[in-house]
């Protein structure tokens, strides 16, 4: 009876290691997206996850998982947009993440940011890729740009779509004037 206890303790222990990693997905506006996941070649691929609007959904990650995520929105066609890059595991045993404007920067509704899971409660995020409004300085839009952030952190979250605290102030659509009512001029 030890022993299959014993067994039965080392491969739960197996299945923790060997999914270690995680991407936690929070979907910020009432749209269901689908979340595409392309692996670096010859790595594991792994299944397309569907989250409905205003939802989070936490994605268990292999080991040493390298490559990038998307998110496609219901009724759209599938066109990779925004990506959300990962490498766990990579080198010095870090977790590298990007989000990535290259492919497609004319998204705007798929991936917005990524950062550590500890951060999740954080006003402001120290370790953050990504924009709540594109374009930014935070992504990458050019091959080779020094915009990839490193952590020892190996649970991740990406943020999905348009939060309404994420509004830009012209979006917001406030009341504007003519300049010379700026400069104290009340006549034209």
């Amino acid at each position: 009876m030890q022993f299959f206890t014993q067994i039965a303790a080392f491969a739960a222990a197996a299945a923790t290691l060997a999914s270690a990693n995680s991407l936690t997905f929070v979907n910020q506006d009432d749209t269901t997206r689908t979340i595409v996941f392309t692996p670096n070649a010859g790595l594991q691929k792994l299944d397309d996850v569907t989250i409905q609007g205003n939802d989070q959904v936490k994605v268990d990650i292999p080991i040493g998982w390298i490559g990038n995520a998307y998110s496609v929105s219901e009724g759209a066609q599938d066109v990779p947009g925004m990506l959300a890059e990962v490498t766990f595991q990579g080198w010095d045993d870090k977790t590298y993440f990007d989000v990535s404007a290259i492919v497609n920067g004319n998204d705007k509704d798929g991936v917005k940011q990524m950062y550590p899971a500890t951060q999740v409660n954080s006003l402001v995020k120290e370790l953050v890729s990504g924009c709540t409004n594109f374009p930014c300085n935070t992504a990458y839009y050019q091959p080779d740009e020094i915009q990839t952030v490193s952590t020892d952190e190996v649970d991740l979250v990406v943020t999905l779509g348009n939060s309404a605290s994420d509004l830009a102030a012209r979006e917001a659509e406030p009341k504007l004037v003519a300049r010379h009512y700026v400069l104290g001029k009340l006549s034209a």
